[in-house]
């Protein structure tokens, strides 16, 4: 099975998540796992972090930390994701080692993008693509945008924003390498999280 899931932490944790963590990462679909909780102080991050790193070594996917390099370097995560206003990439590469994945989001904009590039990040995230319920707030992303992106650069394109199992595939048609996804098996009203994730298919 293709891995070609970016998947993103719930906002918050509750009893049954290290289980449906573990899973939903057994349907060996998913690349990436990454960790975002802003509400969490830095000391909780660490302790939930140290724990999910059991279940993403266990099941080979590449842990994410969302915007603290510094975490990275303490629980040795596979590497970050950065904000447009999380520090530049040139700086998180000095504080981490050369084989750690630095991604960036560059949203829906080409100037961020061609900014990016200019970096060498090791994936472009663009979005937000659909409505989101984890970003409401955020600005739609236009598809022609993926394949404009391809033109210019080889790396990695994670499509990010209200993705769920409707929609994705359109996304997959247009280019993108992976799909980050968040709520739809979080928060999904009317499937557990294993039974989410199986909505997800390559063909």
């Amino acid at each position: 099975m293709s891995r070609f899931l970016y998947l993103i932490s719930p906002s918050k944790i509750n009893q049954s998540f290290y289980k449906d963590l573990d899973e939903v990462l057994c349907s060996r679909k998913v690349k990436y796992f990454q960790i975002r909780f802003k509400k969490y102080s830095r000391s909780k991050i660490l302790n939930i972090s140290k724990q999910v790193k059991k279940i993403t070594k266990k099941y080979k996917v590449k842990l994410i930390m969302n915007d603290f390099p510094v975490l990275v370097k303490k629980i040795n995560a596979d590497g970050c994701h950065l904000g447009q206003s999380d520090g530049s990439i040139k700086n998180a590469r000095k504080l981490l080692k050369k084989n750690k994945i630095i991604g960036i989001t560059c949203h829906g904009s080409k100037k961020f993008v061609l900014n990016a590039i200019k970096e060498k990040p090791d994936y472009i995230a663009l979005g937000s693509f659909f409505k989101s319920r984890l970003k409401p707030k955020a600005k739609k992303a236009q598809k022609n945008l993926i394949k404009w992106t391809k033109k210019r650069t080889n790396l990695p394109i994670v499509a990010i924003g209200g993705i769920n199992n409707k929609n994705y595939k359109s996304l997959i048609r247009f280019g993108v390498n992976y799909l980050a996804i968040s709520s739809y098996i979080w928060n999904n009203p009317r499937l557990k999280p294993n039974e989410a994730i199986k909505k997800f298919k390559l063909k």
